[in-house]
Parts: structure tokens; sequence; C-alpha cells
């Protein structure tokens, strides 16, 4: 059936960072909802592990919402709402680049070079903990964190204060962790964002299965770590007051999200 009406549609939404099933339960969705897991398994014709992987994703990231009834159903957020978000992470991103790129040179006080590929991204990496003094900021998902975590480990041992935020669920012993759920469209475990900063000194971000970009430039390191701190701050009081937020936001903090996107419009 999904073959049949949404081809071209889960591609392009693979093309914005949905895996396959991810696409394929929110195409589903889409055509009858609201719907019970085992319901969109059919639909979607994949099997129900996968279905309820995709739909745990979606549910992360505010693009499915749950019911309350038994069994529980799901129901997605419309196509317009789901392209609105994209298009307003896109322009805040060029807005950033538009006026930051400009004010960086290449030169030896401040490079910025593009590292490709996952194995040199995760070398290079590598090789900036082994340096590193006093501080790490690092936002990353699970399968990439064990690729460093033995470095992380040697780090924290040296006594280097570590915070770390993960996309999904992640465990280890070694510093300040917490779990984002509340950003949204920062990759999905096949298009993988990654920050990280070293002593406030060096840094790398971008898509680490494709490539991300290391530069010791300052005016991009503030900018990132205030973003990472700002990630933190918030997690940190939706760990403390989840329903305070829940009841004056909505899940997700949907409410306050609309209130700052729609501004304007007011």
């Amino acid at each position: 059936m999904l073959i049949i009406y949404g081809y071209k549609n889960c591609r392009k939404l693979k093309d914005i960072g949905f895996n396959s099933y991810e696409a394929q339960v929110y195409l589903a969705l889409l055509k009858n909802y609201p719907s019970t897991g085992y319901e969109i398994s059919k639909n979607a014709n994949i099997p129900q592990p996968r279905a309820y992987d995709a739909l745990k994703s979606l549910l992360a990231g505010n693009i499915v919402t749950i019911t309350n009834e038994k069994p529980q159903k799901y129901i997605p957020i419309s196509p317009k709402e789901l392209t609105q978000r994209y298009k307003r992470q896109i322009n805040t991103t060029i807005d950033f680049l538009e006026k930051q790129l400009p004010k960086v040179k290449e030169n030896h006080l401040n490079p910025i070079r593009e590292i490709r590929g996952y194995k040199d991204s995760i070398e290079k990496i590598k090789e900036i903990l082994g340096t590193t003094k006093k501080s790490i900021f690092l936002k990353i998902w699970s399968c990439d964190f064990v690729q460093i975590e033995k470095e992380l480990e040697k780090a924290y041992d040296k006594g280097i204060t570590i915070r770390i935020v993960g996309y999904d669920e992640l465990k280890t012993p070694y510093g300040m962790v917490y779990t984002d759920v509340i950003n949204s469209f920062e990759g999905t475990p096949t298009t993988r964002q990654i920050y990280f900063i070293s002593d406030d000194s060096e840094c790398v971000f971008g898509n680490i299965n494709e490539n991300i970009v290391w530069t010791i430039n300052t005016d991009i390191i503030r900018v990132l770590k205030n973003f990472l701190l700002n990630d933190i701050y918030l997690l940190d009081i939706n760990r403390n007051f989840p329903e305070q937020l829940k009841y004056f936001y909505g899940i997700g903090l949907k409410r306050l999200k609309d209130k700052i996107s729609n501004a304007r419009k007011n």
C-alpha cells in the first residue's frame, strides 16, 4: 500500500532527516489516524518492532502525539506544521551562517576546516579529547558516543569537567548527562548531528556520518557554547518540573514554540 501512494513522499521525508521506517509510519498515519501501533504496522507494511521504534522517535520529536484511550492510538501533526518547522530550522541556520561565516578568516589564528567521512571525524574528535585539559561540552547520539567513550573515560579520570546531551537515551558515568526530549530536528540515527567543544578553544560540529567542521574561531565557539548551555538549562528545568512545563506549555513545549514562532503575526 505504502509503495503505491507514498514512494516519492517517503524519499523526500528521508531527504530532510527521517529514516525509512519513520517516513513510512508518518505516511501511514496521515492516511489513517488515530491508529494503534498494530494498525500502523499493518498499514505501513513493516514489522511491529520497527513500527514501535519509529513511533518512539517520532514521539520524541513531537511529530506524532498519543491519545489517553486504551489501546493507545497515535495522531500525526499536519503536513503543513511539519514543513513549517523545517523551514524555520533551515532559515535560522542560514541566517546564522550568513552573519557568522564572513567573520571567519582562513589563517593561522582562526582556521575553519571541513572533515569528511565518519572514520576521520571520529579520529579528529579522539585527537581533541586527548589534548583537552579543563572542560568538555558534547551533544551526541549514543551510537557515536560508544566510539569515543574510552577517551571520555580518560578525560573524566583526569578531573576534566564533562557535560553531555544525548539525542537519544545515553547512559554513562562520565560527567553530567541529559537526554534531549525537547528539540526535534537535529537528525535521526541515520543523519546524526554532533556538537563538541574542548576547553572553550576548539570545537567540531556537523553531520558526523557525512562531514563535520573543525575550528578554533572564537566567535563560532562562543555561539555554539551558548547553544549547548541553553539546551542544558532547559533540559534541567524539564527534568525537575516536567508536569509544570507540560501544563503551561504543552508536550514538547509546543505552545511556547508556537508563541515564539508566531510572534510577528500577533
